[in-house]
């Protein structure tokens, strides 16, 4: 499966402990599927004081990565899947000139407009 989700985007918690909850993806792991987003999936862990370095142990919370069939793309007022689609653009070559040309661009599936 494809990971059509990108870092940055605003996206909605679908299923899991943290459902209905909303976040920006801050990492995007596409060998695992999984996406981490800011403020959902925390998890707490207990770290032991460094003796090198001079850190103190203490607790971190932090956000785990949350698998990406978990999630959908907000768009609007709502959520919405994600399409592909090849759109005409004219490119510029380094001396100057133009050419046609294609490029792939993401858009809603509930609206059609381009993301």
């Amino acid at each position: 499966m494809s990971v059509k989700i990108k870092k940055g985007d605003t996206v909605k918690v679908i299923a899991g402990k943290d459902k209905g909850a909303e976040g920006k993806v801050i990492e995007v792991l596409r060998e695992q599927g999984r996406v981490i987003v800011e403020g959902v999936n925390r998890i707490k862990r207990h770290t032991k004081a460094a003796q090198q370095g001079g850190t103190g142990g203490g607790i971190i919370t932090a956000e785990a990565p949350i698998h990406v069939s978990n999630v959908m793309l907000v768009d609007g007022g709502g959520v919405t899947r994600l399409g592909s689609k090849r759109v005409d653009v004219e490119k510029r070559r380094g001396d100057g000139s133009t050419y046609a040309a294609q490029r792939s661009v993401r858009i809603s599936r509930k609206s059609g407009d381009e993301i």
